[in-house]
């Protein structure tokens, strides 16, 4: 750690390059659907291309139905047709919720070192990667070798967030071409704007609702039409798209259910995995009709939730059953911590006696499922080495990127060994060590890795048992030195699987989760309806993490990082941008301005992520106690994606205050604000006088999606 905090540490573009080695750079297309009629390259590269009409966003897809072969998922509970033909529904709503994408704005960019070895007969590569598989995979792949003859090492990463899951494999790939044909080390390291104009964001999305519910706010059937925007290439679109419906009931109770999923082609990046991988998205889509509801029943959102909430042995849209839900607790945990009707009576006070600044208040709840939903994904391995000298070197397939990864698995070896954590050493992450590993991804990794390691050491125990059992040694270092005299194998490949989860997509059930990592969020802010300005007073969030590895790093994971160069990725503020921050801004329908295809917003000249400032005046993180986790590493629980989601509770805070603005004026109907809930969407929002003349009460400021 005091490495990467003094700037020690290296990194993939710190790899020195020999003296004949070489920088590569990317040449990229100036067109975004276009068929290539020549290339010059005779003194600078030249493309001659002949222009077609482009697809750019969601609408644009829908309008052309433009979509990626074989992506249409759908669930089915109930019978919502009949439900909405009955009486039961006394009250039927419709409209529609666009979600905004995100950067993953990584410190370090995408990088990668490539060099042949043995007269080129083995490529061995340095990569800033969550995958290093993929990378070994993808180089073997175009440069038509075996796996077994490419290796791919990656010691940290400088941050992630699903962004080097998949899309940092093709510079790398790109990398070893020249690499391999020249016999010579090739390093590419991306720059900032064109890291983030070709590598991929979070999914915008579209959603599509109706919802019948009762007079009292029960929610009764809900047919959900869900869109995301894939790009030019399907990339991870479509698991983002079927997580993004498996998490579109968030934490309630449905009856009858359709949630039906189209994954778009357009003419822009490939869109990719970033943290939450699309449950944010769903749930957020949900969380808008919740507050619909509220709205339509002049009741509060908060009492709207609390009368649908799911509990022990509630059945899911997609058939598991809920165990060991600890959401009834958390909730009211969490509002009696924060004093909601206290801070609800004196955010209105606060309103009454101003005209320009409103202040708003929200409860958000969440559930976030545990397990990559591909199943062949869940599984992990390591490798661990006992030396005479009593010290224990483990090495496995997750990556280390500021999570904290590194420092669970070392303590689940010493916790296993009885010996002090600074006798493990976690080495480099590499392809020729523990082959066939999974992305450090899905938040499974310290599930996974940690159970894995587990494996190694209990094997390895059990080889020492017989020699331990003959005497009382004063060290481990003593019995490791017997062991090895005893000639007792002091080495051991650990594996793990996740048990019990299965799903088929041809009946659309099963149990494609492991557990749920549940919380909740209060959020308090106050707003300058004259600028759109605004800042968190408060904000609480409550986690269930079971008997946390380290309540440090789980803490940390939502408010901030032992890293400085994490801190602007921590949950909260990764959420706090994607809800009210971060918008990027396409040349497409929307933004015509923008030469076609480009993304304007491509460096932090002009794509505001949160600082120090948008800190929260009060802020406190609570973690649930007294129920650990029965299915997971030393009764722990995920905790990477799972807070991500509580943000929303800053977005809906913002959005009670526009409510207040413009109850001023006398609007009280429903209106629609997507995210990113920016400065100038709030003012927009905020009716007034000034505002009179310029738009409609009902205006919705245009978004990339």
């Amino acid at each position: 750690m005091a490495s990467r905090v003094t700037g020690e540490a290296e990194y993939s573009d710190d790899t020195p390059l020999p003296h004949n080695g070489l920088h590569a750079a990317l040449i990229l297309s100036r067109k975004p659907h276009a068929r290539i009629l020549a290339i010059d390259a005779a003194r600078k590269v030249l493309v001659e291309y002949e222009e077609l009409p482009a697809i750019l966003s969601i609408l644009d897809a829908i309008n052309a139905n433009s979509y990626h072969p074989n992506t249409e998922r759908c669930f089915r509970k109930g019978d919502v047709d009949l439900c909405f033909q009955s009486r039961q529904c006394e009250n039927v709503i419709v409209g529609e919720v666009r979600v905004g994408g995100q950067e993953h704005f990584y410190l370090e960019p995408q990088s990668s070192v490539v060099w042949t070895m043995d007269g080129g007969n083995e490529v061995h590569m340095i990569s800033s990667t969550q995958a290093p598989q993929k990378h070994q995979k993808y180089v073997s792949h175009v440069l038509g070798l075996p796996m077994s003859k490419v290796v791919c090492k990656t010691k940290r990463i400088g941050g992630g967030f699903g962004g080097k899951e998949t899309r940092s494999a093709f510079v790398a790939a790109a990398a070893s071409v020249p690499s391999y044909l020249l016999n010579r080390p090739v390093k590419i390291t991306l720059d900032r704007d064109t890291d983030m104009m070709i590598t991929g964001q979070r999914h915008s999305f579209l959603g599509k609702y109706k919802v019948g519910f009762t007079n009292e706010g029960k929610v009764l059937a809900l047919d959900l039409e869900i869109y995301n925007n894939g790009g030019n290439s399907l990339d991870l679109s479509l698991s983002v798209l079927e997580r993004a419906m498996f998490h579109s009931d968030n934490v309630y109770e449905i009856p009858n259910v359709r949630i039906v999923g189209r994954v778009c082609f357009t003419n822009i990046p490939s869109n990719t995995a970033f943290r939450g991988f699309g449950g944010p998205q769903g749930m957020l889509i949900t969380e808008n009709w919740i507050q619909r509801i509220a709205a339509e029943l002049k009741k509060s959102p908060e009492e709207i939730r609390e009368i649908n909430f799911q509990g022990e042995g509630s059945i899911l849209h997609y058939g598991q059953q809920l165990q060991h839900c600890t959401l009834g607790p958390l909730w009211s945990e969490l509002k009696l911590s924060c004093e909601f009707s206290k801070a609800r009576y004196e955010v209105d006070q606060f309103n009454i006696q101003n005209r320009w600044r409103k202040r708003g208040v929200a409860m958000v709840p969440t559930k976030f499922g545990i397990s990559f939903t591909l199943k062949l994904m869940n599984q992990a391995g390591a490798l661990v080495h006992v030396y005479t000298d009593g010290t224990v070197l483990v090495t496995h397939g997750g990556v280390e990127m500021g999570q904290g990864l590194h420092t669970k698995v070392a303590q689940v070896a010493a916790s296993a060994f009885n010996i002090p954590l600074s006798s493990v050493f976690i080495s480099e992450t590499s392809t020729d060590k523990v082959p066939n590993s999974s992305p450090t991804a899905a938040s499974a990794s310290s599930d996974m890795y940690g159970a894995a390691v587990l494996d190694a050491c209990e094997q390895i125990k059990a080889r020492m048992e017989p020699i331990a059992s003959q005497q009382n040694f004063t060290s481990f270092a003593e019995l490791a030195s017997a062991c090895y005299v005893a000639r007792i194998d002091l080495s051991a490949h650990g594996f793990y699987f996740t048990p019990e989860i299965d799903f088929d997509w041809t009946t659309g059930k099963g149990n494609p989760f492991r557990y749920f990592t549940y919380g909740a969020a209060f959020a308090e802010v106050e707003v300058d309806t004259l600028t759109g300005d605004f800042h968190t007073r408060v904000a609480n969030i409550f986690l269930d993490l079971g008997h946390s590895l380290n309540p440090a790093i789980d803490v940390g994971q939502v408010l901030f990082s032992p890293f400085p160069y994490q801190f602007h990725r921590r949950s909260l503020y990764t959420g706090l941008g994607w809800v009210a921050l971060e918008e990027l801004k396409w040349g497409d329908s929307a933004h015509k301005w923008i030469s076609p295809g480009c993304l304007y917003t491509c460096g932090p000249g002009n794509y505001k992520i949160p600082s120090i400032n948008d800190v929260p005046f009060k802020f406190s993180v609570s973690l649930l106690k007294g129920h650990p986790n029965v299915t997971a590493i030393h009764s722990s629980k995920a905790v990477g994606e799972p807070p991500f989601f509580l943000a929303s509770a800053v977005f809906f805070a913002i959005k009670d205050a526009v409510i207040a603005a413009r109850a001023e004026v006398g609007s009280k109907e429903w209106f629609p604000l997507d995210n990113p809930a920016t400065p100038e969407r709030i003012r927009m929002a905020c009716l007034d006088e000034i505002t009179a003349g310029i738009f409609s009460s009902d205006f919705r400021a245009k978004l990339s999606i």
